[in-house]
């Protein structure tokens, strides 16, 4: 402090009362009201009968939350015939086995479906499923191009069918804490957002291993191209088929819709960004014709924030993380936790630009701006709230929270956090990143024609 005057890197806060944020955080752990029934209660999924349209890694692990939940799985569909086997180990019995969809949906003993084929098949099944009056559990994306998420929207209405989409932030309990605290308007106005997850590793940029034997003979390699381009066998393309273009969405598709998902739930969005602009490229993972980039950035425009996300398959310090920034705080959500750290708005007098000021005049201001906040007394006197750190259980499986939360919406016929709209509004925000990258221009969404525009 000099000439009596206070400085913001030394001062004790005063006017509302309040020291400096205090340096030690709360630690609160959450707990799901989901997933953990009580003992004696019914299992979300007891008596509900399903059959997996699609038994790839997260295929398996979607069959398995769903038995674990109650859910009876009967049958399996999938075009590659060692999945089959695959199947029945998780389900841990002999099932129906099929490769035509459309047997599945048949069987009057299947109650819902779960699909988790490649993005280019989603709308198409799910639209066959909810004709066929069965509810869908989708893996994200919901779908592979605009017009399929208004066709999906459709048959789910027209069929009067539960359809939920399958990233867990929507019903996980850390984004329902960020949704709570962003409601209360603890943290003020926000104006930015920014979210990443990153990879480094063969998995984390789907450079699977090919099972040995695949081939086209236990492959159905044609129905697997449906409506994408004919080409002649490539068992790198349907196992590692995130990477191309022609069957999904790359990054946005696989990871930015699960920043989104977040985004979406605890700000309470519901339309598309309005721009997107994206930057980016295939730096590392070169792999057998790959199209899709392994670093890609996007800045989203929104009405009343922007947002920036970022997926990186070539480096991993950074994780997982999305923050909020607010004129009160600033609230991130990552490592299985949420964290609310209040922003120190305590009024202070101007010191920087009075410096130019002769002393007659800085004496005067600060006389005037003591007198408008004067310092509190003793009993007034306390230290600022620090962070709160919310923290999910050690055990906590967001997975089974998702599908128990669907599983209740199949039996209360009341639509699910995650519905048909809310997976398109992440869908389009998917494919207008894509546009954006792949075109090289600023794509912007047009309500009216429901379309992306460069």
């Amino acid at each position: 402090m000099r000439n009596g005057r206070f400085n913001r890197r030394s001062f004790i806060q005063r006017g509302a009362g309040v020291a400096a944020i205090g340096a030690a955080s709360r630690v609160i752990r959450l707990n799901s009201t989901l997933a953990s029934p009580a003992l004696d209660a019914p299992l979300a999924g007891e008596g509900l009968r399903f059959a997996s349209i699609g038994t790839g890694v997260r295929g398996c692990e979607d069959l398995a939350t769903a038995i674990s939940c109650g859910a009876n799985m009967v049958a399996v569909c999938d075009l590659y015939d060692e999945r089959f086997i695959a199947a029945e180990e998780h389900a841990g019995k002999k099932l129906v086995r099929t490769k035509k969809y459309h047997e599945v949906l048949a069987r009057p003993d299947v109650d819902f479906v779960i699909v988790t084929t490649p993005d280019h098949w989603h709308a198409k099944i799910v639209e066959d499923a909810c004709a066929a009056g069965k509810d869908v559990y989708c893996e994200k994306p919901m779908t592979h191009s605009v017009e399929e998420g208004y066709r999906v929207m459709d048959a789910v209405r027209r069929h009067n069918r539960i359809l939920q989409v399958g990233s867990q932030e929507a019903t996980s309990i850390l984004c329902q804490k960020a949704r709570e605290i962003f409601q209360s308007g603890a943290f003020g106005t926000v104006t930015a957002i920014e979210g990443w997850m990153d990879r480094n590793g063969p998995s984390g940029a789907w450079d699977y291993p090919i099972p040995p034997g695949a081939n086209e003979q236990n492959i159905d390699w044609e129905t697997f191209l449906g409506d994408a381009p004919k080409r002649p066998f490539d068992a790198t393309r349907f196992f590692r088929w995130r990477a191309f273009r022609d069957y999904g969405e790359g990054l946005p598709g696989d990871l930015f819709v699960h920043i989104l998902t977040g985004i979406y739930t605890v700000t309470g969005l519901k339309e598309p960004p309005q721009r997107a602009l994206s930057t980016g490229g295939l730096y590392h993972w070169k792999y057998s014709g790959r199209d899709a980039p392994d670093l890609i950035e996007t800045f989203y425009e929104f009405p009343d924030f922007r947002v920036m996300l970022r997926c990186n398959q070539c480096n991993d310090s950074a994780g997982t993380v999305t923050r909020l920034f607010g004129t009160k705080g600033t609230l991130e959500i990552g490592n299985r936790s949420v964290i609310f750290t209040p922003q120190d708005n305590t009024p202070q007098p101007e010191t920087y630009s009075t410096d130019g000021w002769p002393a007659k005049l800085r004496d005067e201001y600060l006389a005037g701006w003591h007198q408008k906040h004067p310092a509190p007394a003793p009993d007034e006197f306390r230290i600022a709230d620090g962070a709160v750190h919310y923290r999910a259980p050690d055990d906590y499986d967001e997975d089974r929270d998702h599908m128990t939360a669907f599983l209740k919406a199949m039996r209360t016929r009341q639509k699910p956090l995650e519905d048909e709209e809310f997976g398109n509004w992440t869908s389009v925000a998917c494919l207008m990143a894509n546009y954006s990258y792949f075109n090289r221009t600023i794509a912007t969404w047009d309500p009216a024609s429901k379309t992306i525009k460069g």
